[in-house]
């Protein structure tokens, strides 16, 4: 009986081991993993019952009670396993639930009846277990082979009422059946196991072959050196209708002989290991000679347990012709089919790359005047067919040899061949001003524009592009300020061009950020008396790093980027302060002079903005004199007389500033009610010639009627002073008496003036 126990846990062994390797093999056939521990946990059925037969009380005792618990190990595992072969997946609390079930059935029967009950007990609950699993597979199964899983679970079960019926007696003929049947069982689970491995690699081969057919990448598989295997989409590729054993030798026809050595290379690499992947885009010829652009992969494979070559090819030719034609139309200007900007740019990044001076051109930047006007004007399509008249226009008055392009709406470049130098500029500028001398023709009729040119030689002007580009656009805003078609050419200072206009406007907002600004005071001197009568304030930035900035430029720079409202109450608040000082340090003052921008005029807050800095200074409005230009008080009149009328109500004084260079319009004058005119420097040079004088006295004659005060300046030299004085000016102003002061100087005058002292016109009287 112990023989034919031992061939009953072998079998138990052999068919647990199996299937649980084949499980790790395949970890999608989660069946085999329990039912092959089943068959190992059935192995303890027959030892704990060979120890329970045993004579004594301690170890069979022992084995008693761990044969239920043994039995219901093997039933749980059991049922778990099959439910997995029939698509029932168990969660781990419902196979715990079972476990616990059978293991309380069989122990409470152990308890009443001992063994024989206790195998009554597992005997029905493992022919139930077989029925269930039989009903499951009846439907579920995939391979005809799983549904002997159910009955042969059923027969497992049945037989072990042969212990049953027969005691100890029947324990052979349950252990032969049991190892035939259990050895049934494990060949038709490993046969199911199997055929599902193979329907599902089938089915695999199956998709991989549908997606490798209808690829729209060639694919292909080489085995030494001869293609096994081409999808038709590569045979496509080479314009192939089928694969034989030609089909190696056009492909490689097509690779060049010079090439054909590294392609082998790189082939044998993969193969070999040495490389994982080969990646690279090649122009090759298909056989009626037409081009094509591939991108070719090389992996390693397998071909018949041996290694082989994959090859991926993708035909781009499509894209790279598109990419080709992009790249042409990003060079083109839609509207006139000219080159672009992004082609000029190229072309002087190209020519700039030599040695500088060895092969010298010419560019020419040409800008149509006003010609937003002309749009707004004549509408977006006249403009359009303008613009392309002026292309046309161009490449017509020139040789073939020179580029036209067009760099934005209305700007236009012309660039020479190589090799030429000043004389050729001259001639482009003579050819352009003649076209535009003649009439522009559109549908509506025809039409004369003028254009400024910008004209920068290389290497004279700049020795790179970008440098020789802001030359040139430096020279065409000189140029604009020449009415009519002009043009300017570019100076070596102009190599900068706009850099240093937006270099001011950056460190112009640190400026005013940090202070860097200060006031240098000019004396204005009674007519007659000679006596100190006030001060003009004149700002001055020394740029840190660069030096002193002329006021023109750091004033124009502030009004053109919206900055001069900031510099403007910075100065009229430094102004103030230092009134306040002179008042608290000698009791006494003169008035200050501060100039407004006309932006400044225009902003209607602006006399409160004055009235709030004389409260935080504490400086009576007698003290500030502010000089307005010609020029701002006509941008709006009505809210200047506004203004000065608020300005008077302070007691502050409104000088005219360089009265006389403007629209010097007398009504405007009388409309204001201004306190003092201030006559422009450009007045006073010829004097004492009569012609000037007469201008002069004019205007001060016209001041007196209008009961205001006459400022001369730009007094030079004693002939001004002396015939501005008897021309009836006023007050006098300029380097004759003394070039702009520093506060400490200031102050000095006002300690002279304070003492009766008088300047140099105190002898002229």
């Amino acid at each position: 009986m112990n023989y034919l126990l031992f061939i009953n846990a072998t079998v138990s062994l052999v068919m647990g081991v199996a299937l649980i390797l084949l499980w790790y093999r395949d970890r999608s056939q989660q069946f085999t993993l329990y039912l092959g521990w089943a068959n190992l946990m059935q192995l303890l059925v027959p030892l704990f019952y060979s120890i329970a037969r045993q004579p004594g009380t301690g170890l069979p005792t022992v084995a008693t009670w761990m044969l239920p618990i043994a039995a219901a190990t093997y039933t749980t595992l059991l049922i778990t396993g099959a439910a997995h072969l029939a698509g029932h997946v168990l969660t781990r609390r419902g196979i715990w639930v079972i476990f616990a079930i059978f293991a309380g059935t069989n122990l409470l029967a152990a308890g009443i009846g001992g063994l024989q009950l206790t195998q009554t007990s597992v005997a029905c609950i493992n022919t139930f277990i077989g029925f269930l699993c039989a009903y499951w597979l009846r439907k579920s199964a995939a391979h005809s082979a799983e549904r002997m899983v159910g009955p042969l679970l059923v027969l497992l079960g049945a037989i072990q009422f042969v212990y049953v019926l027969m005691g100890d007696e029947g324990v052979p003929l349950l252990a032969t059946l049991g190892a035939i049947l259990r050895m049934m069982l494990g060949m038709v689970l490993l046969y199911a196991a199997l055929s599902r491995t193979q329907s599902r690699t089938r089915a695999m081969q199956d998709q991989f072959w549908r997606l490798t057919e209808r690829s729209l990448q060639g694919i292909a598989v080489v085995h030494q050196r001869v293609i096994r295997y081409a999808n038709p989409q590569f045979l496509s590729i080479y314009g192939l209708t089928q694969l034989d054993e030609n089909t190696g030798k056009v492909v490689m026809q097509t690779v060049p002989e010079s090439e054909r050595k590294r392609v082998l290379e790189l082939q044998k690499k993969v193969i070999n290991g040495q490389e994982r992947e080969v990646t690279y885009q090649v122009m090759r010829q298909r056989q009626d000679g037409t081009p094509m652009w591939l991108r070719v992969q090389y992996f390693r494979s397998d071909w018949g347990g041996e290694p082989a070559l994959q090859v991926l090819v993708t035909d781009e030719t499509q894209r790279h012709e598109a990419d080709l034609a992009l790249a042409a139309q990003s060079l083109r200007d839609e509207l006139t089919g000219l080159p672009n900007r992004s082609a000029m740019l190229d072309t002087l990044r190209e020519r700039c790359q030599g040695r500088p001076g060895e092969l010298p051109f010419v560019l020419v930047l040409l800008d149509l005047d006003r010609f937003k006007l002309f749009n707004e004007a004549h509408g977006h399509s006249v403009a359009d067919e303008i613009l392309v008249s002026v292309g046309v226009r161009l490449r017509e008055a020139l040789p073939q040899d020179y580029a036209v392009m067009r760099l934005s709406e209305d700007e236009f470049a012309i660039l020479s061949p190589l090799g030429c130098g000043g004389e050729t500029a001259v001639e482009i500028a003579g050819n352009v001003r003649k076209q535009f001398a003649k009439a522009l023709r559109a549908r509506s009729g025809k039409f004369f524009l003028d254009a400024s040119m910008g004209i920068a030689l290389y290497p004279h002007s700049a020795r790179d592009a970008e440098s020789l580009l802001r030359a040139a656009n430096a020279a065409l805003h000189v140029a604009k300020r020449t009415p009519g078609t002009s043009h300017m050419l570019a100076k070596k200072e102009f190599e900068r061009g706009s850099s240093n206009i937006l270099e001011h406007e950056q460190a112009l907002r640190k400026g005013i950020d940090t202070n860097e600004f200060r006031l240098m005071y000019q004396p204005k001197v009674d007519a007659h008396s000679g006596a100190l009568l006030g001060f003009e304030a004149l700002a001055r930035w020394n740029r840190p790093h660069v030096g002193p900035v002329p006021p023109m430029e750091f004033i124009a720079a502030a009004e053109r980027t919206g900055m001069i409202s900031a510099l403007g109450t910075l100065l009229l608040r430094a102004a103030c302060e230092r009134i306040a000082q002179w008042h608290q340090h000698y009791g006494n003052c003169v008035p200050v002079a501060v100039n407004v921008s006309p932006l400044q005029m225009l902003d209607p807050e602006f006399p409160q903005m004055v009235q709030r800095i004389l409260q935080e200074t504490g400086v009576q409005g007698p003290w500030l004199s502010l000089e307005i230009t010609e020029s701002s008080a006509v941008q709006n009149l009505e809210q200047t007389i506004s203004q000065v009328q608020e300005l008077r109500a302070m007691g502050i004084e409104v000088a005219m500033d360089d009265f006389g260079t403007g629209y010097s319009s007398l009504n405007m004058l009388r409309t204001l009610r201004l306190h003092t005119v201030k006559i422009d420097k450009g007045l006073i040079d010829p004097l004492p010639e009569p012609e000037s004088v007469a201008v002069v006295r004019a205007i001060c004659e016209l001041a007196d009627a209008l009961h205001m005060k006459v400022v001369a300046e730009g007094i030079e030299n004693e002939e001004h002073a002396r015939a501005a004085a008897e021309a009836g000016c006023h007050v006098l102003q300029g380097y004759y008496f003394a070039k702009p002061l520093s506060a400490d100087e200031a102050s000095e005058w006002i300690a002279r003036a304070n003492g009766g002292e008088r300047t140099v016109l105190a002898g002229l009287t």
